[in-house]
């Protein structure tokens, strides 16, 4: 009887190909792995996973650092000045709040008209003022009266508060003051102090002195009257009826 007989492999062959097997596949994973440490080795276009999520965060403004970062104080820029002017463009340096200057002594003409009839003691007087120019002047609050000569004579105290509204006088125009200056209505032979002028200074915009005094001399048929410290002031008015009003009062 005819018998096929297979033949087997030598052991020793057989281990030495498992051997060289896995020689060749460990230096291939070495290889691989060093390749993989080697950021020379990885594409020169491509970012880390990590660094492009930062860009792109920062990009879209979402990070809480973007959103707290000082830029400068935006709410400064409305603080600067942006006014150029204090007041009325129109005021002078009288300040009386008008696009006219304040009145001077210099171009006021000056008159007195007692307001008393015949035989009554000289008490009420009219101041009048006219403006000798052509353009318009002011004048502010009451003038400061003196009954007596000299700067040093007291200033008639004003009838109640004068009037705020500055008073503005046309050219060739006129102004006006009641003017209240004895009220001792005591009898006997008793003397009283004299004056023989009113004099006036006028007052600015801002409430000062201006230069230059009114002199305001008594009517015809007068030569003093009698003044007491019950004297009173009206403010400047454009009528004589309402600088007389509450003088004639007293």
């Amino acid at each position: 009887m005819n018998t096929k007989r297979i033949r087997g492999g030598s052991p020793r062959r057989g281990l030495r190909g498992a051997v060289l097997g896995a020689a060749v596949a460990a230096a291939l994973l070495t290889t691989t792995a060093c390749q993989g440490d080697d950021p020379a080795a990885a594409p020169s276009g491509s970012a880390p996973a990590s660094a492009s999520a930062s860009a792109s965060a920062s990009a879209s403004g979402g990070g809480k650092s973007g959103a707290t970062a000082p830029t400068g104080d935006s709410g400064t820029g409305s603080a600067g000045p942006t006014a150029t002017g204090t007041g009325d463009s129109g005021e002078t340096g009288g300040g009386n709040g008008t696009e006219h200057p304040d009145c001077e002594a210099a171009g006021l003409t000056t008159a007195v008209e007692l307001q008393d009839g015949p035989g009554e003691t000289p008490r009420h007087f009219l101041l009048t003022v006219t403006n000798g120019a052509k353009t318009p002047c002011v004048l502010n609050d009451a003038p400061q009266v003196r009954l007596k000569a000299g700067n040093d004579a007291p200033i008639v105290q004003p009838l109640g508060e004068p009037d705020s509204e500055p008073v503005v006088v046309e050219g060739g125009g006129k102004a006006y003051a009641g003017l209240y200056v004895f009220g001792n209505d005591e009898g006997g032979e008793a003397e009283y102090d004299q004056s023989d002028r009113f004099t006036a200074t006028l007052v600015a915009g801002e409430g000062t002195e201006l230069s230059g005094t009114l002199i305001f001399d008594l009517p015809d048929g007068l030569g003093t009257v009698s003044v007491d410290d019950a004297a009173r002031v009206n403010g400047w008015a454009g009528t004589e009826g309402l600088a007389m009003r509450p003088i004639n009062q007293l």
